[in-house]
């Protein structure tokens, strides 16, 4: 069964910006949060799974025609992805928000790689020009927070090993979407995720339930905006886009996250954050230029076909 539909309903660009202004909110919450970030990870799967349901209980009955090996595929794509929630959310303990954010920046240099061997999908030289100036703008933050702390240093590493774990899940996505649909695979990876989270819980006795209301509705706000406007776009998103160009829009989440960062908590931007902000933004509006333009020449090419 193939849910892949040939164009999308909707100009990408749209939910695209929807999406990059709702994870901008992901770091503020969890900031904001005095729970343990295995915990918020669990509710914040937990009340994402409950929002989906009610308009995707049609979508279902699909499961039974999903064969054995991308059951394997799905529960490996929820792993990845409570993986990386966990350690992103942990780097902020350590790291500055804008840190943090700007680390995961390098994930499309390393879907990049990862989509060439899986689906041998190849770059121009100017957006691997964007890519590599991102790559040095996230180089830049690195060294500087490895000057300031260990600490610092330490929230970097986990926010990288955060960042691969995600890559993995959006490699996978590529592959299932093509036999699944986009809400069906975010309803499973999802629900996959929560339980991840829970045994994670349960097995080092992590409390669960003693929250105050802040905490319960810091929970809920974490399951609309980042994950539901956020991820849930993405995924569907990939039916018609590259993983590459998803994961390359993520690059603008530093950039909200930074100012979100500063007007909240006061957390001043360093030399080293200002000018590897600079280079992501560079990167990324060379990146989405060339391959916007890329799009355009295949649309008119097939319309003359």
């Amino acid at each position: 069964m193939n849910h892949k539909p040939s164009s999308s309903p909707i100009p990408t660009l749209i939910p695209l910006v929807v999406g990059m202004i709702a994870i901008s909110f992901a770091p503020i919450l969890v900031r904001y949060s005095g729970a343990p970030v295995s915990v918020q990870g669990m509710y914040r799967m937990l009340f994402t799974v409950l929002l989906m349901l009610p308009f995707g209980m049609r979508q279902l009955r699909a499961t039974a025609s999903i064969s054995r090996k991308d059951w394997g595929l799905l529960g490996l794509a929820g792993f990845f992805l409570a993986l990386h929630f966990l350690l992103w959310m942990a780097s902020l303990t350590y790291t500055s928000i804008a840190s943090s954010t700007i680390i995961l920046t390098l994930e499309p240099v390393f879907v990049m790689i990862g989509a060439y061997f899986v689906f041998r999908d190849r770059i121009g030289k100017l957006p691997l020009l964007g890519l590599a100036l991102a790559l040095a703008g996230a180089f830049v933050v690195g060294s500087g927070d490895f000057r300031i702390s260990g600490e610092a240093f330490k929230g970097d590493m986990l926010s990288f090993v955060g960042m691969l774990a995600v890559v993995v899940n959006m490699l996978l996505a590529k592959v299932i979407l093509r036999r699944v649909s986009s809400y069906l695979y975010s309803l499973i990876v999802f629900a996959i995720a929560f339980v991840c989270f829970t045994i994670y819980n349960a097995a080092l006795g992590i409390n669960v339930v003693d929250y105050v209301p802040r905490e319960w509705l810091i929970f809920v706000l974490l399951a609309i905006v980042p994950t539901v406007l956020g991820h849930m776009i993405f995924n569907w998103l990939l039916q018609y886009v590259s993983p590459t160009t998803i994961s390359m829009s993520v690059l603008a989440e530093p950039v909200g996250a930074s100012l979100l960062g500063l007007m909240l908590f006061g957390e001043m931007l360093t030399t080293s954050q200002l000018i590897g902000g600079a280079f992501i933004i560079a990167g990324l509006l060379l990146y989405m230029r060339t391959e916007s333009a890329a799009a355009a020449a295949t649309a008119e090419k097939a319309e003359a076909a």
